[in-house]
């Protein structure tokens, strides 16, 4: 019998996702659990492995369109039957989400209030506008009116497209800057397509996703930035020594992430404001360090985040890090790997850059970047008071803070702290 490919829900928030890629192609074998098609949604990319064995019979969904979980993209048959064509383009409908999704929704937990905004028709029980739950958190997001939104899904469904749509070409005046929590910046699952020069490419959903959340935290946030110079000589030499030895012994590199892991931790620990979030008129102090770690990957980026970092010695911190970036590479992360993030640390400074300026991952207080590590001409002032000029390993520090929140002195103090921890480390490393 013929086995039926179903866009997966990746998590109990999520309703609908892109299909971004087919990796095989009708008349092509599979085997079950063989990667088959790649899939976007709004928290993570992922590759979905076939359900049978058997031959790719029919493509249903074509690339690049946006289906309701449980939808039939795809059949896996036993190689009796002639293969169809794939779809030409996306035509596939958009089913009504089933009762057991709405019934889903309902167990997550609540979202932190939005800030006052006028009432969205389709957000009550009982209104006229068809909607699922995601597209009624990203109208409530954006103070959408759902009544003045086209809906293109079946029998005039909102999508979630249609959503993003209306933020796009709405005038600007009436955009409107929701302080709830956003996802992190996510990848597209394919590199960008080679362009010619004076062609008009459309943007592609990732780059509209990342577009819209960047503009909201702009608007969102009062950003600060402060720059920390911070002698890196002492950790340069440690890594140094350790490295050959910490790959043989643990499997895998001793890269320098943990280092401003371990000193962002031990900072927000004597300044938890810098590890809060905004909620309307009051501040949510969190009780652990959920660190935000961005990984650059050759299609986009994404916000892996470690939990409970502060309840990890570096050891820890390191197979975090490594972890979370691996998975990240190789679309296995799932969508509570990009939820919940406390503080957010980016490293620019790995393409040379000798220091940035971030935008605030919302609903963080703060983001720390790393600029990169270079040998420079400092002076050094010994005990005695006499000084010198000496070449040491320096990077410069950002810190992007939510003036709302955290003063300057504040993020001064902290940013102190880090730098002392960095140049005066002394904490085992492996």
């Amino acid at each position: 019998m013929p086995t039926d490919v179903v866009m997966p829900q990746m998590g109990e928030s999520i309703f609908e996702g892109t299909i971004t890629k087919w990796l095989k192609k009708p008349g092509d074998k599979v085997q079950r659990d063989e990667p088959l098609f790649e899939i976007s949604t709004d928290k993570v990319d992922a590759e979905i492995p076939a359900p049978a064995s058997g031959t790719l019979q029919e493509i249903k969904v074509s690339e690049g369109t946006t289906v309701q979980v449980n939808t039939v993209v795809g059949v896996i048959g036993d190689g009796s039957g002639a293969p169809a064509p794939a779809p030409a383009k996306a035509a596939a409908p958009v089913p009504p989400a089933p009762a057991s999704a709405k019934k889903e929704a309902a167990k997550e937990a609540p979202a932190p209030p939005p800030p006052p905004a006028a009432s969205v028709p389709g957000d009550e029980e009982g209104s006229d506008v068809r909607s699922s739950p995601l597209v009624r958190k990203l109208a409530r997001e954006n103070n959408i009116d759902l009544a003045k939104v086209s809906g293109t899904g079946t029998g005039g469904r909102v999508t979630k497209q249609d959503i993003l749509d209306f933020v796009e070409h709405r005038p600007a005046v009436e955009t409107r800057l929701a302080s709830s929590p956003a996802p992190a910046p996510r990848p597209a699952s394919a590199p960008a397509p080679a362009v010619i020069p004076g062609e008009l490419v459309p943007m592609s959903q990732m780059r509209k996703i990342i577009a819209q959340r960047m503009i909201e935290s702009r608007r969102a946030s009062a950003h600060v930035h402060c720059m920390f110079e911070v002698d890196m000589t002492r950790i340069v030499n440690l890594r140094n020594k350790l490295k050959n030895g910490f790959e043989q012994r643990y499997g895998g590199r001793l890269t320098f992430m943990p280092f401003f892991v371990r000193a962002a931790i031990i900072a927000l620990q004597q300044y938890p404001i810098v590890n809060s979030s905004l909620e309307a008129d009051s501040i949510r102090y969190h009780k652990h360090v959920n660190a935000g770690i961005a990984v650059a990957l050759d299609w986009g980026l994404i916000v892996p985040v470690l939990k409970n970092a502060d309840e990890l010695n570096f050891l820890g911190l390191q197979r975090g890090i490594t972890d979370l970036g691996e998975r990240a590479r190789t679309k296995k992360l799932l969508p509570a790997d990009v939820e919940g993030s406390t503080f957010t640390i980016t490293n620019p400074g790995q393409f040379g850059a000798v220091f940035g300026l971030p935008i605030i991952n919302q609903p963080n207080a703060a983001i720390m970047g790393v600029g990169g590590i270079t040998k420079q001409p400092l002076v050094i002032t010994d005990k005695d008071g006499a000084d010198s000029i000496a070449i040491r390993s320096v990077v410069h520090l950002t810190l992007g803070y939510d003036h709302r929140i955290v003063d300057g002195a504040i993020a001064d103090q902290f940013m102190a702290v880090v730098k002392k921890t960095l140049e005066n480390w002394s904490e085992e490393v492996g």
